[in-house]
């Protein structure tokens, strides 16, 4: 891990692998190198450690992956292997491998080779959680295992597609739910036709188009936050003593070179509006999502007769 600590004004810091903790919140620390002006350190300085290796690594590994916990059962007998699976939804599908298959020499290690490898399922969806193998400890090649514990598992997946049920959607509620508001500003955003009789099946009557359709020609919100910078330089109306009519703040202006943006603060929801027109170049160019917006200029270039002599 890595540790700094605060002397005179100067952060230093050093690497230490050895750590004991010796009361509540103390801890007796090992650098593994001593840093020249460590000495100087007041007592009782506070430590901060800013790297723990352990932490790093467990940050690293795969923690949201999502697998299906099986149960497998190897069963059979010398002229063929029965292998089951069964997922925790509770479908469960059964193969068999015929084959000649001897018994081992070494029991012991042809019982562990069976039992891995029914359960190497990693290139798969699911993980082995309860193995079973009743088997006598028979030698079966490699390959002939892969072959089961592979055609099982796509066993599996296609009992699980076959036994899923697909939800049913709740019934349209009659009548239909009405829209709150009548009138939607340009901030609901209806850009397309689509949004557009989505509110009117909803009783929305007037919608004006979005921002990006360019009709908004005027000074218009631009962007509505929670951020005030009246509350940030102490200029609140509401940190004033006096009655909520009294709560009324002048706008201001944000000046960036030749722009310049409009404050305007709304005290009662807490909001300050930043008021600004679009630019005359931004309504030269077209629409997005039109046609002319997704040709590219090489794609435009092939649209031009070809010169003669070219």
């Amino acid at each position: 891990m890595v540790i700094n600590v605060m002397i005179k004004r100067e952060v230093v810091g050093f690497r230490a692998n050895t750590v004991e903790k010796t009361g509540e919140n103390r801890y007796r620390v090992w650098p593994n190198e001593m840093p020249a002006d460590l000495h100087k350190v007041r007592p009782h300085q506070p430590l901060n450690r800013n790297l723990d290796h352990n932490w790093q690594q467990a940050l690293l590994k795969t923690s949201s992956e999502r697998r299906i916990a099986v149960d497998v059962t190897l069963s059979g007998w010398q002229e063929q292997l029965v292998l089951t699976m069964t997922c925790e939804d509770g479908v469960s599908v059964t193969h068999t491998l015929d084959g000649e298959f001897t018994e081992a020499n070494q029991a012991e290690k042809a019982l562990a080779n069976l039992r891995d490898g029914v359960t190497k399922l990693g290139q798969t969806i699911y993980y082995a959680r309860e193995v079973q193998v009743n088997l006598p400890p028979l030698f079966v090649p490699n390959s002939l295992l892969n072959q089961l514990r592979r055609e099982t598992a796509e066993m599996l997946d296609e009992a699980r597609l076959n036994a899923w049920q697909r939800g049913t959607r709740k019934p349209v509620s009659v009548p239909p739910p009405v829209y709150p508001e009548t009138h939607l500003s340009f901030l609901a955003n209806v850009y397309n036709h689509k949004a557009r009789a989505f509110y009117q099946r909803y009783g929305v009557q007037l919608i004006d188009a979005a921002y990006e359709a360019h009709e908004e020609k005027g000074d218009v919100p631009v962007m509505i936050t929670k951020h005030c910078l009246r509350f940030a330089f102490n200029l609140c109306p509401k940190q004033a003593k006096g009655s909520i009519k009294s709560w009324k703040a002048t706008p201001m202006q944000l000046i960036h070179g030749d722009e310049v943006l409009t404050l305007k603060f709304d005290c009662r929801p807490c909001e300050m509006h930043v008021v600004g027109k679009i630019k005359n170049h931004i309504l030269k160019m077209p629409h997005p999502g039109s046609i002319v917006a997704s040709v590219s200029p090489d794609d435009l270039m092939k649209t031009l007769p070809k010169r003669k002599g070219a």
